[in-house]
């Protein structure tokens, strides 16, 4: 009775360990299912196959690294990270990072952006003596050092 038992839990064991790995191999045939939802003939297959490796006493890993190397990487579900998929992986922390700077840069414009300024000038919104110290600095042009209207015109068309 016992050696019976014993055979059952084992059983057990090796079901739920194919069970397991089965449901992280895509079929090869119908490609958006794994191999234990599939009905495909490859699936069955693959699905005896795994079983028959566990009850030689392979470990997860193994079977896993035979069948990339048998079928493919594409076969599993949960490819490596490797130099080849870099750029897959980290695409959506890129694109995450992009747009957080496009958000900052925005925040940080609408701060210091003159044409509010005036606008709230316009409106009637009093500003504080710094902002209108700050805008009067923004909108006032540098002088310019020897250089009159008159010289520039000239420089431009040539005479």
């Amino acid at each position: 009775m016992e050696i019976k038992d014993d055979e059952v839990k084992k059983a057990q064991v090796v079901e739920a360990r194919a069970r397991n790995i089965s449901h992280n191999v895509r079929c090869t045939e119908c490609g958006s299912q794994s191999i234990e939802d599939s009905q495909a003939d490859i699936a069955i297959l693959l699905r005896k196959l795994i079983r028959d490796e566990i009850r030689t006493g392979k470990s997860d890993k193994e079977i896993y690294k035979k069948l990339e190397e048998d079928y493919g990487e594409t076969v599993l579900y949960a490819p490596k990270f490797d130099l080849q998929t870099a750029a897959l992986w980290l695409s959506p922390l890129l694109v995450a990072g992009a747009a957080g700077g496009m958000w900052a840069y925005n925040k940080h414009r609408q701060k210091t952006n003159v044409h509010i300024m005036a606008l709230n000038l316009v409106r009637g919104v009093p500003l504080t003596p710094k902002e209108k110290e700050t805008m009067l600095d923004l909108l006032t042009p540098p002088p310019l050092q020897g250089v009159t209207p008159s010289s520039l015109w000239s420089r431009w068309r040539g005479w």
